[in-house]
């Protein structure tokens, strides 16, 4: 039999228990802040109706959908299109549409939900780019106020700080922006193509998206009025005044610039740190109707979380149930990357277990399971070591596992009662009661 290969699919990555509990050191905290502001946790599937995701997404998202080839089917030809039913899901915020309109009758608006779960997509893995990959989603649905922007700046900005990231830069837009851009260029019905192209300024620079746009039949006079929006004032609130006045004849963009001064008011007011407005700000999903965020950290060369609002979405699934909505994604993978390079990662997490016990034998290992019991009520982390192995095979395993306290049981503890107990960072070793040893831990 052939030797098999010992490798994950591409873009897909197996977490060892260090790994996982940095992992879920970085879910509780971003979860800690969704608590704190309301939001209530949900669960989608992993696939949903084909159907359900395609159309959603633009066209180059759509090419990036992991779809289930039907059962007993076999795919002729690399490449060609599957004939699938389902599909694995591409981001939280379509199947939480999808949800909303399935249960509404069962849900309270305005909803506010948060959800931690994995998505899919075909892309070409490259750092900080995976095929599997978790999000981290708030939304709010059922609302138009502004204030729930505001409120999502607010939890990014939280988020952030307690991961100690505050050189996060914050970047707002308006997709009513980018059509007054698409109108004074007179490409009104182009917007979509102008802003796929804009998206991609950070990568290919002003040049390559020139390019693209010439590519796409955008002429090189209207090409050339994007100068003004390139050049734009670095201070917020001139460069709304700036595009104010070039929206003379784009009600759409005025409104635009309306809703952004109310939110760049609102930053001011409430003195959040590393917000800053940006018109070529694009994000090419094709759902955004409004304000639209992307957040990046000046030591990480992709954005980490972004997202925006959304008018017409649960209308796509029920005509008669068109519900504005507004959420934002945190990259978990990215800021995970992150984290790990500016060892950020807190160093008690290297350690699952506070207390070990040596195994001397099974009368010991009994009297030891019964004081373990008593620790593990006080909520200390305890193991006894399986397996009554040389004492060298049990030192190294609480070596490995970083272990910072281990207790010997022999006949001696048994009979007076004490536990000997060996502190493993200071090297030191004394004698106490069970009570006196949880008091002990629990200081800490």
């Amino acid at each position: 039999m052939a030797k098999q290969r010992l490798n994950t699919p591409k873009g897909t990555r197996d977490f060892l228990p260090l790994q996982a509990s940095r992992r879920n050191y970085l879910f509780d905290t971003i979860r800690s802040v969704f608590h704190t502001y309301g939001f209530a946790p949900i669960e989608t599937p992993a696939m949903e109706l084909t159907e359900t995701l395609m159309g959603k997404y633009g066209e180059e998202g759509d090419r990036l959908i992991f779809k289930i080839m039907p059962r007993g089917e076999k795919l002729k030809n690399a490449g060609s299109d599957i004939r699938s039913e389902e599909a694995l899901r591409y981001d939280l915020t379509v199947p939480f549409a999808r949800m909303v309109a399935q249960h509404r009758n069962e849900l309270s608006f305005p909803f506010k939900r948060y959800q931690i779960q994995p998505v899919w997509r075909a892309d070409r893995p490259q750092a900080g780019r995976y095929r599997e990959f978790y999000q981290c989603d708030i939304d709010m649905i059922g609302s138009e106020s502004l204030l729930n922007e505001v409120e999502l700046i607010q939890v990014i900005n939280e988020v952030f700080s307690r991961l100690k990231l505050p050189e996060v830069t914050i970047k707002l837009n308006n997709r009513k922006i980018l059509q007054g851009i698409a109108d004074i260029l007179g490409q009104s019905d182009n917007m979509m193509t102008i802003t796929i192209a804009l998206d991609k300024l950070d990568k290919v620079g002003r040049e390559g998206v020139e390019k693209e746009l010439r590519e796409k039949g955008i002429p090189d006079e209207a090409i050339q009025k994007l100068e003004t929006v390139f050049n734009l004032p670095q201070d917020g609130a001139e460069a709304l005044d700036a595009l104010n006045d070039l929206f003379a004849d784009s009600e759409m963009g005025q409104k635009g610039v309306e809703e952004l001064r109310f939110l760049i008011d609102y930053v001011q007011n409430l003195d959040l740190k590393g917000v800053q407005f940006d018109a070529t700000l694009a994000r090419g999903l094709n759902y955004y109707t409004g304000a639209i965020f992307e957040v990046t950290h000046p030591d990480f060369n992709s954005s980490i979380c972004g997202g925006g609002r959304y008018d017409n979405l649960t209308g796509i699934f029920d005509p008669k149930l068109v519900l504005s909505g507004v959420g934002v994604s945190f990259g978990a993978d990215r800021i995970y990357d992150l984290l790990l390079k500016k060892e950020l990662f807190p160093a008690d997490l290297d350690s699952t277990t506070d207390v070990l016990f040596v195994n001397f034998g099974e009368a010991e290992a009994a009297q030891c399971m019964k004081w373990a019991t008593e620790l593990r009520q006080a909520g200390i982390r305890t193991e006894i070591y399986p397996d009554s192995a040389k004492m060298r095979k049990q030192m190294k395993y609480a070596n490995d596992k970083q272990v910072p306290y281990v207790v010997l049981v022999g006949e001696q503890e048994m009979e007076n009662g004490l536990l000997t107990v060996k502190d493993m960072k200071a090297g030191t070793q004394d004698s106490v009661s069970v009570q006196d040893l949880i008091a002990r831990l629990q200081s800490k």
